[in-house]
C-alpha cells in the first residue's frame, strides 16, 4: 500500500467547521481539541460545539476564558 509521506500541513486542523462549514477561529480549534480530542484535525465552530454538548455558546466562551486563565496552551492569549 503506497501512502504519501506526512507533511507539516497534515498536522494542522482544517479551516472550516466539520458540521456547518463556518470558518474556524483559534478558539474554536482549541475548544474542540480540549473537549473532544487533543489531536483533532477536523474541528467544530463554537455554535456546533454548543449544540453537540447542549449548552449555550456563552457557557463555552466562559470555559475558554477559564482555560486561558489556567494557562492552557490550546488557547492563544487575548489581545
Amino acid at each position: 500500500m503506497n501512502q504519501r509521506p506526512l507533511t507539516e500541513t497534515d498536522s494542522l486542523p482544517r479551516e472550516l467547521c466539520r458540521v456547518c462549514g463556518k470558518k474556524l477561529t483559534a478558539d474554536d480549534i482549541g475548544l474542540t481539541r480540549k473537549l473532544i480530542n487533543r489531536g483533532a484535525r477536523s474541528c467544530f465552530c463554537i455554535g456546533c460545539l454548543a449544540a453537540r454538548f447542549q449548552v449555550s455558546e456563552e457557557t463555552l466562551r466562559e470555559k475558554i476564558r477559564e482555560f486561558r486563565r489556567m494557562g492552557c496552551t490550546l488557547f492563544p492569549p487575548e489581545e
